[in-house]
């Protein structure tokens, strides 16, 4: 709810960069701590997160100008300038092209891909959970007014409407982040078919997001239909990822019976 953190000179520390950071430097440590007790490759760990990170980043900002292409075009540099350009994602972007460039370098280094992704959704679960709390200091991401209790309001000059009681909507979407992960990391212990863990991810997420979408008060990011983009991006694949789960248990469980 307050983005400015400090300033030292022209440099001003804002409170989404740093939750970002925060939440990318707990997400790689843990993740690490752990490729060590099960020791897994840590190099091939590393290298993912860093092009997860990268990727994600382009992914979040190409969907977002899709999706706000007016303004692209009436005013490019409203959405790449500086510092604008280190503002205003769309999450399934990063996720959609985060996915693609662990297929790329598992591809090139010739490694499982869902093995190493299944290892690591959990933990990038947690950055995007740290992500949402960088949300609500910036404002954005915000909710639809509300007289619930649970109503938070901005002050003047935040990106959400201010001044007016609104759903904590980035809250919301950060304990659910942060569920997600504690589910993910239970769920890996039992089950080790290689995609599964990804697949939950996929699920869980995606009728999180479909959800507290109704509940998201900052419209102008479009709508197709009667859904909004994350919307309908959720109606796509969550159906896909639950058949693509049934897929790999049935096609497991007949390998093991036919062995046996």
């Amino acid at each position: 709810m307050h983005n400015d953190l400090f300033t030292i000179g022209k440099f001003t520390l804002h409170g989404y960069s740093a939750m970002i950071a925060i939440g990318f430097i707990v997400g790689m440590a843990l993740c690490i701590l752990k490729a060590r007790k099960e020791k897994k490759n840590e190099d091939a760990i590393t290298d993912l997160g860093l092009i997860c990170c990268i990727v994600g980043f382009l992914g979040g900002k190409i969907l977002y100008l899709i999706v706000d292409y007016k303004t692209l075009l009436s005013n490019p540099k409203a959405v790449l300038g500086f510092p604008q350009i280190f503002s205003g994602f769309v999450v399934y972007g990063g996720i959609i092209f985060g996915f693609i460039g662990v297929l790329v370098y598992s591809k090139i280094k010739k490694i499982n891909a869902f093995e190493y992704l299944d290892f690591m959704i959990p933990f990038i679960a947690i950055v995007q959970g740290f992500g949402r709390i960088g949300c609500f200091l910036a404002g954005c991401c915000y909710g639809a007014p509300t007289d619930s209790f649970l109503g938070v309001v901005f002050p003047e000059g935040a990106n959400a409407l201010a001044g007016i009681k609104v759903w904590p909507t980035q809250l919301f979407s950060s304990a659910g982040d942060f569920l997600i992960a504690g589910i993910l990391l239970l769920f890996s212990r039992v089950n080790k078919k290689n995609g599964n863990v990804s697949l939950l991810y996929v699920i869980l997420y995606g009728i999180g997001r479909f959800f507290i979408e109704f509940l998201r008060g900052d419209a102008e990011r479009g709508n197709v239909w009667l859904f909004s983009t994350s919307q309908l991006i959720s109606v796509i694949i969550v159906p896909l990822a639950i058949i693509g789960m049934l897929v790999i248990n049935l096609v497991k469980t007949k390998k093991v019976e036919a062995k046996n």
